[in-house]
């Protein structure tokens, strides 16, 4: 009864002892998870503050051209201003963080894009050096956001489907950070993201 006792004993240990190790395995495996999805959203912040930086060069190149549309100036200052005050918080990249960071930068982008528009009226603005240079660069920069946000949603993507396996996922629900994330989707009507071309 004694040795059965002990075998029994031991059996439960060794039990527990397997679970600690496993549930010790999967946190630190969200936790890294986790923290790739926090590096690559450092990685997007920088290409959108590439871009929103890049904003003031072209708006003041534009305002040097006489009568062009004050309106469409103050419409691009006011979305630059707006995309610039989200804060999202790397620990609660949530869908709705993620639709209202997207959101902001979506109406910039169209403010962008309505200006590069009306630019085409101006052939004297369009044949500057520095504007030319300011195009490419934005242009540039729209595919390193593209970029930036299709690894996010690899990572968010990897992220995810982990946490959510059972029973991995009840580990993750005791943990605030290992909350699902959001992905950055399409705006509503597109296929793809826009293709900006200066050269024509």
């Amino acid at each position: 009864m004694k040795k059965s006792f002990i075998i029994s004993i031991s059996f439960v240990l060794i039990f527990i002892f397997i679970t600690i190790l496993w549930i010790a395995n999967t946190y630190n495996h969200l936790v890294k998870l986790n923290e790739n999805i926090k590096t690559q959203w450092g990685q997007l912040e920088n290409v959108y503050q590439r871009r929103t930086d890049l904003i003031p060069n072209l708006v003041n190149t534009v305002k040097g051209s006489a009568n062009f549309e004050k309106n469409t100036l103050n419409q691009i200052i006011d979305a630059r201003a707006k995309a610039t005050s989200i804060s999202i918080n790397r620990n609660d990249l949530n869908q709705n963080q993620i639709n209202k960071f997207q959101q902001a930068q979506n109406h910039l982008n169209d403010s962008v894009s309505r200006l590069l528009l009306i630019v085409e009226n101006y052939p004297n603005l369009k044949s500057t050096q520095n504007f030319y240079e300011l195009q490419n660069q934005l242009e540039g920069t729209e595919n390193r956001i593209n970029v930036e946000r299709n690894r996010f949603n690899e990572e968010v993507n990897n992220f995810n489907t982990y946490r959510n396996q059972f029973p991995k996922i009840i580990i993750a629900n005791f943990f605030s950070q290992f909350q699902e994330k959001g992905y950055f989707q399409s705006k509503i009507g597109s296929k793809k993201s826009p293709i900006i071309d200066f050269s024509s």
